[in-house]
């Protein structure tokens, strides 16, 4: 799974009547420019044999429509698998953020926060769960050959300190084809019979061996 950063910008400007606009200088114009801008980082910065992510899930500005806030906000995830792609994703982004926002009179301040590295299964403890996995659930079941993902898993720091192996428990029929962090998204609750089996016969395992 790839690293996983966040970024956080605020843009600033000059607030006022929405009325005369030519008094103010609009965040909001500033931060949609510098929304689509950041839509070339990976495409025009990234070797496309590289993996990499910019995506921006969230943006805020103002409340009244009469009024141009003179502040907005955009928050930014970012993912990648390279450390050389994670630096360069980095330089490209604050760019894109400060030179946009000077090309529309606002300015930018951005905090940028480096948070989960990549997940990296080590060999032995991924042999030792896929063979109690196979035991439990039959061949047929199990996967050990998964592509890599984009999401981003705080067990990333388990393993700079221990080899370990990440497993991924599928859901079922009941989510309904939906992914997690859908708001319609269904734990399939026979689910938990499967893991717990899992995670006991796992323990078992190791202790013996």
């Amino acid at each position: 799974m790839a690293a996983g950063d966040r970024v956080f910008v605020k843009v600033i400007g000059n607030g006022g009547h929405a009325a005369r606009p030519h008094l103010a200088t609009d965040p909001v114009v500033a931060a949609a420019a510098i929304v689509m801008a950041l839509q070339t980082v990976v495409s025009r910065n990234i070797d496309r044999s590289q993996a990499a992510v910019v995506s921006v899930g969230r943006l805020r500005a103002g409340d009244a429509l009469n009024v141009i806030s003179g502040e907005a906000e955009i928050g930014i995830s970012v993912r990648s698998f390279s450390p050389q792609v994670r630096a360069r994703l980095r330089e490209r982004i604050v760019q894109v953020c400060e030179s946009t926002a000077e090309s529309h009179e606002a300015s930018v301040k951005i905090v940028y926060v480096e948070g989960y590295p990549v997940v990296d299964n080590a060999d032995a403890p991924t042999a030792l769960a896929l063979a109690v996995a196979r035991e439990l659930v039959g061949e047929d079941r199990v996967t050990g050959d998964m592509p890599p993902l984009m999401g981003s898993e705080d067990f990333a720091y388990m393993q700079q300190a221990v080899p370990g192996a990440l497993v991924r428990l599928g859901n079922g029929p009941a989510s309904g084809g939906r992914a997690l962090h859908n708001a319609n998204y269904d734990f399939n609750d026979d689910n938990l019979c499967v893991g717990a089996a899992f995670w006991s016969r796992l323990a078992e395992t190791y202790l013996v061996a």
